[in-house]
């Protein structure tokens, strides 16, 4: 496994859970974009519209969430982040609301489980919410985990199950062997889901019988600001659910964390700009305590900023490109939530299952459909 960010751990759990002999490497576990993700496990919440095609993945991996986790507890004691009070969504003014309804009929459109509240039942349900929003939406289904605390506790699970975890960086593959800075690494498989870093890899396409994979692996990186906050103890809880807001048709999110932490982010840009820009910063807490306003009270902890892999039409590539390679990278802003379903699929292909009989259709995440 190159890569141990969630997408690469969570699929060795599941292959060493499943009887593999499993080795993970990575310079530096789950410090990528997994260390700056917000965690919410959102098939409803995160819908983007025309793109109709994530939303089976999506759902299909917020219904195997429950059986990952339980995978995880069973070969570790340290907490995995996992809470399932469910999620709201509010409209901050009129022309929200109105946003905010649009995407519901469209939720609604395909199936999935989302109910109009009123601000008073909103309120009910969190209390810290502003009198002043002007509606929201109730959605049981869409949970969060804390990826910080998730990936330790799977890598703890990978260590305690007998996987090799090795601390280097892959610079290279050949027919089925990772070769890093300091040595060789032989395997009948190996599965390339090290985000941004796999156009990187060289030599990752050589076994692959077709002339035009030329920059294969399109991937560009889309940055976002996540923010840390502790919340004063006589507040807290703040909230328990995740609460979710459109601003003047700017998105914003809120997670509350067990141990009184407070996660707030959103933001999306694409400017190369490594670090948290102080824009983006004023943006993310003015638009949460205008949600929000207990978060004024809190405790600023830090901004920081994380890059995503994107592809052109920011769909993963997953999937068999050689008899001994599978590509799983490319997952932009689903890689915490689709993490189960690149788990499942990557061991169903590795077990030899056929791409028509695979638990879900993955034939629009073909890992060489951007070849050139």
């Amino acid at each position: 496994m190159i890569g141990a960010g969630m997408v690469g751990l969570a699929t060795a759990v599941e292959l060493a859970h499943h009887g593999h002999s499993v080795r993970v490497i990575d310079p530096a576990p789950a410090s990528g974009a997994t260390h700056h993700a917000g965690g919410m496990l959102a098939p409803a919440a995160e819908v983007v519209y025309q793109q109709d095609p994530l939303f089976p993945l999506m759902q299909k991996s917020g219904q195997w969430y429950p059986e990952l986790m339980e995978i995880v507890a069973a070969h570790t004691d340290l907490p995995t982040g996992y809470r399932t009070e469910g999620t709201l969504v509010v409209a901050a003014d009129r022309a929200d609301s109105q946003h905010l309804s649009e995407l519901m009929d469209y939720q609604n459109a395909h199936d999935m489980e989302v109910a109009k509240l009123t601000v008073r039942q909103a309120r009910t349900l969190e209390p810290a919410l502003s009198p002043a929003v002007a509606g929201a939406v109730e959605i049981p289904g869409d949970h969060q985990v804390f990826p910080r605390l998730t990936a330790r506790a799977l890598l703890d699970a990978l260590e305690n199950m007998g996987a090799q975890i090795v601390r280097e960086k892959a610079t290279a593959v050949e027919s089925g062997t990772v070769v890093t800075e300091h040595g060789r690494y032989p395997g009948t498989q190996v599965v390339l889901a090290n985000g941004l870093g796999a156009a990187g890899i060289s030599g990752v396409l050589d076994d692959v019988d077709k002339p035009d994979v030329h920059q294969a692996f399109q991937l560009r990186p889309v940055y976002g600001e996540v923010l840390q906050l502790h919340c004063p103890a006589h507040l807290q809880p703040l909230c328990d659910r995740v609460i979710r807001g459109f601003v003047e048709d700017r998105p914003i999110y809120i997670i509350p964390r067990a141990d009184g932490r407070i996660t707030i982010g959103a933001t999306s840009r694409e400017d190369h700009r490594s670090g948290p820009p102080a824009s983006s910063v004023y943006d993310l807490l003015r638009d949460a305590i205008r949600i929000v306003p207990g978060i004024e009270e809190c405790e600023f902890l830090e901004a920081t900023t994380g890059a995503r892999p994107g592809t052109p039409n920011d769909l993963p590539y997953l999937g068999r490109v050689s008899a001994n390679l599978v590509i799983s990278t490319g997952y932009f802003r689903h890689g915490i939530l689709l993490s189960a379903l690149a788990a499942r699929i990557t061991r169903e292909l590795i077990d030899g299952v056929d791409d028509d009989q695979l638990s879900v259709d993955i034939s629009a995440c073909a890992p060489l459909r951007d070849a050139r």
